[in-house]
């Protein structure tokens, strides 16, 4: 009779993580906050300087000293220098080697509290460990992949980073399918311990490029930071889909004006959806990214 009551209690605190849209986690919570989040940029080594520059003009903030290392298990050699600006933080890469597999695929590297609880948690909900974790010159690092295909890599210094929060939180851009979407969502949520803040099954489809239509989009939040799942048929004109990385600005128009004033070339000029504009930009060396600003009912 106790354990069946333990089952009820257990199921009643579920249904009710569902109904406020939070997971109900059974795995620790290993996430220190957003501004730890990095967005993964991987350019040929003769655009890392204008790449940086121009990212930097575009946000502003300040890049690290770069330097010349092996950041992989592997044999391989890469220049490398985080840019920190309010809006989000770029890992940059300049491989001067070939880029082993899987690297380059993984979207975008989350501090963790404690490698070993991380990987833990994470393949206990629902994700693979493609990259065993390794060391690197400042801590360890490994690459998981979540259903759908999502790769994103977990890292842990020896000594713990201290970074200023950003004045907006960047938002991961996933696009998945239909089939995999709440898969996707359910181990995402239990892994960060995060909450579904909306889930619009008609959002309209000028977000992603498909103005005459719908899609779903489902909006997360947690201690990692912002998430937007972008749920498509697929049928997605140029460039949507390589964007990885949504950026807040105050003034869109303005941060356009820096954009190519520094190099940047606008993709899909300036959209109005719901809540938001947005444009789609692509810096020097290839790099992708959607930088929209609020309504100012939002």
């Amino acid at each position: 009779m106790v354990n069946r009551a333990i089952r009820v209690s257990l199921a009643v605190t579920l249904l009710a993580g569902a109904v406020m849209g939070t997971a109900v986690a059974a795995t620790p919570s290993v996430a220190v906050a957003p501004q730890y989040d990095t967005s993964h940029v991987y350019v040929a080594p003769a655009d890392v300087d204008r790449f940086a520059q121009s990212f930097l003009a575009t946000f502003g903030g300040k890049s690290t000293p770069q330097v010349v290392v092996n950041v992989l298990p592997v044999p391989s050699s890469t220049t490398s220098q985080l840019l920190q600006t309010p809006a989000g933080t770029v890992s940059l890469f300049g491989f001067t080697t070939p880029i082993p597999h899987p690297f380059g695929q993984e979207r975008n590297g989350y501090l963790v509290k404690d490698m070993d609880v991380a990987l833990k948690a994470a393949r206990e909900n629902g994700a693979a460990v493609i990259v065993s974790d390794f060391p690197d010159p400042i801590g360890r690092d490994a690459v998981v992949q979540w259903p759908g295909g999502v790769n994103m890599q977990l890292y842990w210094h020896t000594k713990t980073p201290d970074y200023a929060a950003f004045q907006t939180v960047p938002e991961n851009r996933v696009y998945l399918s239909a089939d995999r979407a709440d898969a996707f969502i359910k181990a995402f949520l239990g892994f960060s311990h995060g909450k579904i803040l909306a889930d619009n099954q008609q959002a309209p489809g000028v977000d992603v490029g498909q103005g005459n239509g719908t899609y779903r989009r489902v909006d997360i939040e947690s201690s990692f930071g912002r998430m937007a799942v972008l749920v498509t048929n697929g049928q997605l004109p140029y460039p949507f889909g390589h964007e990885t990385t949504g950026y807040q600005v105050a003034d869109l128009n303005a941060t356009l004006g820096k954009a190519t004033g520094s190099g940047a070339k606008v993709l899909v000029p300036t959209f109005d959806s719901k809540g938001r504009r947005s444009a789609l930009v692509e810096f020097p060396g290839g790099y992708v990214a959607e930088i929209h600003q609020l309504n100012a009912a939002q």
